[in-house]
């Protein structure tokens, strides 16, 4: 008999939340980090090749820095992945199925998608003013 995987994640993770409360949270975010980003916006297209991949049950978000804590300069970024039912993130899946060059051919390109976000808030183009930013 073999070794079942244990399921860890879903696709119901995750819930509906308060108008008020999630101003309230944003704004302690932006009063902590006056200078970091407030949000970041990820367009529909990616966020679906990546929800598409075989297997993906729902996104991670992993905070990033384009320059290592010793240098100055650089930016915040967000970067996504697929994740798994038995929490791992779809990260090297082409890799793990030891595929002929043949059959690597025939995958789809939506494997191994990972994603960072283009434009941060503030600082990007089509920066909302709403309760989740500061503006009423």
């Amino acid at each position: 008999m073999g070794k079942s995987k244990k399921i860890l994640l879903t696709h119901k993770i995750g819930e509906e939340f308060d108008l008020n409360l999630a101003s309230e949270w944003t704004k302690n975010h932006r009063d902590r980090n006056p200078t970091d980003p407030h949000s970041h916006f990820f367009g529909k297209e990616i966020l679906q090749k990546i929800m598409d991949q075989e297997g993906c049950v729902g996104l991670r978000f992993y905070y990033a820095h384009s320059e290592p804590a010793n240098s100055t300069g650089g930016e915040r970024h967000l970067i996504i992945t697929g994740a798994k039912a038995d929490g791992t993130d779809m990260l090297n899946t082409i890799a793990a199925k030891k595929l002929s060059r043949k059959a690597l051919k025939g995958i789809a390109p939506a494997d191994d998608i990972i994603a960072q976000e283009a434009m941060p808030c503030p600082g990007s183009p089509g920066c909302p003013k709403n309760l989740m930013n500061g503006h009423k």
